[in-house]
């Protein structure tokens, strides 16, 4: 168990807004998004990942993460995360004023070449050339490595530990200022996920600060408390359970941040969140994405009348 209280915060950073929309081919107009984006922010959270700077043919939904990225900034407190697919996305989150970049990283061959046709090491190089792009420009922006597939792969099947714990010293050696591992396909239970979130954190100490889970086999939440308990204090998630992976057919989507909000009041962990601004959000999102299927249980049936206190403010 962590030697500090179950008292300390833990932070949830939304990802809705780019792994969620990522998986739905419809595009959201912008002006929808940025009524989502201050739901979120009005719900209490203050860290977001709100966009990808991919190639709009590519990706034709995330288009406008550049109008997003800028908006969000504006928004005081908030930690603005944008993934990046290379040199050329990074360099286009650094002209927006993202404080975060988010460059992935298949620990599965098969699933790094079908997703962004690059070896795992070709990534890390690539991390390199982004290492130096930033440094250059004298920006604040700090560079994540979002170590994918890290506990099993569709396309490859087994993906060993011992790759993982590889790949995140490479990252840190190529200049990654914090890394994060994903379950990216849903294969991950809570004695795996404590098992590798130890190791991985007896190599990176402090820079190892996210865990990223989907509910596709319903262990998102069982995965969320394995990783707390070995440490963690970030977490991903997605407003109304959205998202997924294209390569992980029948996925339901992301942990939804709305259970996570239940998760952690219930075990007396401060995240700041409001669930009443989160339940209200996914009704507009409902509404915003008919026809797509949200996810999660709690909103079901809400809160617990023995819940005395509602999630509060850290």
């Amino acid at each position: 168990m962590p030697s500090d209280t179950p008292l300390t915060p833990v932070a949830v950073r939304d990802t809705s807004l780019r792994d969620g929309l990522q998986s739905i081919a419809r595009t959201v107009p912008t002006d929808t998004k940025l009524q989502w984006l201050q739901g979120l922010y009005q719900a209490g959270l203050r860290q977001l990942e709100v966009g990808s700077f991919v190639p709009p043919r590519l990706m034709p939904q995330l288009a406008d993460t550049a109008t997003i990225v800028q908006a969000a900034c504006q928004l005081p407190g908030l930690q603005v995360t944008a993934l990046v697919p290379n040199l050329r996305g990074a360099e286009a989150a650094l002209a927006a004023g993202a404080h975060v970049m988010l460059l992935p990283l298949s620990a599965s061959h098969a699933h790094s070449l079908a997703n962004l046709r690059k070896t795992p090491d070709d990534v890390v190089a690539e991390l390199g050339r982004i290492r130096a792009a930033r440094d250059s420009a004298g920006s604040p922006c700090r560079i994540e490595l979002g170590i994918s597939t890290a506990f099993g792969c569709t396309l490859q099947g087994v993906v060993e530990p011992r790759e993982v714990l590889r790949l995140v010293a490479a990252g840190l050696d190529a200049g990654a200022d914090e890394v994060s591992l994903a379950d990216t396909v849903g294969y991950a239970g809570p004695q795996q996920v404590r098992s590798l979130f130890d190791a991985a954190l007896r190599l990176a100490g402090e820079r190892l600060t996210t865990a990223h889970f989907h509910d596709t086999r319903g262990l998102g939440a069982a995965n969320v408390v394995a990783a707390w308990q070995a440490g963690i204090r970030r977490f991903d998630a997605c407003a109304g359970g959205i998202g997924g992976c294209p390569h992980a057919p029948g996925a339901s989507g992301n942990v939804a941040t709305e259970d996570l909000a239940w998760l952690f009041a219930s075990m007396g962990v401060p995240t700041g969140l409001q669930f009443d601004a989160l339940m209200s959000l996914r009704g507009r999102l409902a509404g915003w994405l008919a026809g797509e299927p949200l996810h999660g249980a709690i909103w079901r049936a809400g809160l617990p009348r023995t819940l005395l206190a509602q999630p509060t403010e850290a």
